[in-house]
């Protein structure tokens, strides 16, 4: 165990590094601009004058938590959106924070994409039903913030978030990281597929289904990317990975139902091509389906989901208490008890926080190690492509 807490400490540190030589550009204006922002805002920090926190902080600090948790639980409702309990360990994420803080939580449309959660921003603007926060993949992160739907928030434990999950300005920090992996029916699969390529085996006919569709799902435009890999591609080139399921569905083997719980539960998704946290909380949560999962070894692929608050949230302080949480040390542990890998990973090894049946419980440690994550330049132009050439190609 001790080895593979070293090797997640390499990997991040790793990370870190490429992430700085991508964006150092925007971070150094990113940086200008957050210095003038603290020093504009000063009235807004934690600690002020009761008539200053009329207006929400954009920066967090744990000298400032009792504020922040009074002006949270004087607004006494937090509204989340698009979180299954069952992924990445939301259901004790939200049970949790209520306990802890009093705080009701309406989690609204569960299952419902990252396109599906910056829409509810756009289209509840100004009602009570608005989500506060949302959880979306970085290039949905990425265009909502461009698109000024995100307000500026810095967690008090943001520093340690690797520099290349999160945006300079603070208007989203990655949470949580997994890679793609393939989970599968034990008793509907007989001869479990190891590989990408297994997918596309005749005796694989009508049981392959992916989490969404790539045109509005993060998890499933992560899946086309990780089947590039697989097969010739890159991930500045996704096209491979489109043909693949091209192919896929020419053969029959790929079904256009999007997996759920339902779906794995009732066993219309023999094969679902998911991140490892969802498809190894399947295993506990459906015995009867004898759900296994294999992390395919050509073709690994990780990446993060990302946190922002509503720039019109209804409950402005408990949006932000919330985002305090799920960076708190047990917030984070919380998502690795999903099967999910936290941003602040490397941070808890190093302080020895992680428990290590928690860490015993993730599969195949040197393949995670092995895993390729695509810049923020290359998500958002695998998007395009897969917008571009996905309908006519696939469907």
């Amino acid at each position: 165990m001790e080895d593979y807490e070293a090797q997640e400490v390499e990997f991040w540190a790793k990370l870190e590094e490429e992430g700085m030589s991508r964006s150092s550009m925007l971070r150094r204006s990113a940086a200008a601009a957050f210095g003038l922002t603290i020093m504009g805002s000063a009235s807004t920090a934690f600690g002020m004058s009761r008539a200053a926190l009329a207006t929400p902080p954009t920066k967090g600090s744990k000298a400032g938590m009792a504020a922040l948790i009074k002006a949270a639980k004087k607004e006494g409702h937090l509204n989340t959106i698009a979180l299954p309990p069952d992924w990445a360990n939301y259901g004790e994420q939200i049970s949790t924070f209520q306990k802890k803080y009093g705080i009701g939580i309406t989690n609204d449309n569960p299952n419902g994409s990252s396109a599906e959660e910056n829409q509810a921003i756009r289209s509840l603007k100004g009602d009570s039903r608005a989500p506060d926060a949302v959880d979306v993949g970085v290039a949905f992160a990425i265009s909502g913030a461009n698109e000024g739907l995100y307000a500026k928030y810095f967690p008090s434990t943001y520093k340690t978030i690797p520099r290349a999950m999160k945006d300079g300005r603070g208007f989203w920090m990655g949470d949580y990281w997994g890679a793609i992996s393939i989970g599968y029916n034990r008793n509907l699969v007989s001869n479990p597929p190891k590989t990408w390529k297994d997918l596309l085996k005749p005796e694989y006919k009508g049981k392959v289904a992916l989490n969404g569709s790539p045109l509005s799902s993060n998890s499933a435009v992560s899946g086309v990317i990780a089947a590039s890999l697989a097969n010739g591609g890159s991930l500045n080139n996704v096209g491979p990975g489109i043909d693949f399921f091209a192919q896929m569905k020419k053969s029959g083997n790929f079904i256009p139902v999007g997996t759920t719980p339902q779906t794995v539960a009732s066993g219309q998704t023999p094969i679902s091509i998911d991140w490892d946290y969802n498809n190894l909380a399947y295993i506990k949560e459906f015995p009867a389906a004898r759900w296994a999962v294999t992390i395919p070894a050509d073709g690994v692929y990780g990446g993060y989901y990302a946190q922002g608050v509503n720039a019109t949230a209804p409950h402005p302080f408990a949006a932000r208490l919330w985002e305090e949480f799920l960076y708190s040390d047990q917030g984070q542990i919380l998502f690795l008890k999903g099967f999910a890998h936290p941003a602040r990973f490397n941070d808890l090894a190093q302080r020895k926080v992680l428990p290590k049946s928690l860490l015993s419980a993730l599969p195949a440690p040197s393949l995670y190690v092995k895993a390729k994550f695509a810049s923020i330049g290359q998500q958002t132009k695998a998007k395009a492509q897969i917008a571009s050439e996905w309908p006519s190609k696939v469907g």
